[in-house]
């Protein structure tokens, strides 16, 4: 199982092997409190397409599109994590848009099922 969760929010036990997806580290959060098992900079979406996107829901489809295109020359990483998600029962991709309707891990969490 995949699932979301936001860096701000408390990590639990059902978390399971817990991933942040940004290129950046969330202001205000300490690695102790971020309680993460892996940082995945590089598969966060380039910054060019980050700072296009800005979190602004009319790009959204766009940006899912070239998030998406993006993602398929991460195509082992991709690999890595569906092979986790299945060995450890539950991955959570953590991010920390405040949007939580339109963020990378959406997309990353979509291109992971599809695979499946």
């Amino acid at each position: 199982m995949i699932k979301l969760k936001r860096i701000y929010e408390k990590p639990d036990k059902n978390d399971g092997y817990r991933i942040l997806v940004d290129r950046l580290w969330p202001r205000g959060v300490s690695k102790e409190r971020a309680s993460l098992d892996e940082w995945l900079k590089d598969i966060a979406p380039t910054t060019e397409l980050r700072k296009w996107f800005g979190h602004d829901p009319k790009r959204w489809s766009i940006f899912q599109k070239k998030y998406k295109k993006e993602l398929l020359l991460h195509k082992n990483t991709l690999q890595d994590i569906k092979k986790l998600s299945k060995k450890n029962n539950t991955v959570t991709l953590v991010y920390a848009a405040k949007d939580e309707d339109h963020n990378e891990a959406i997309v990353l969490k979509s291109m992971l099922e599809d695979a499946k």
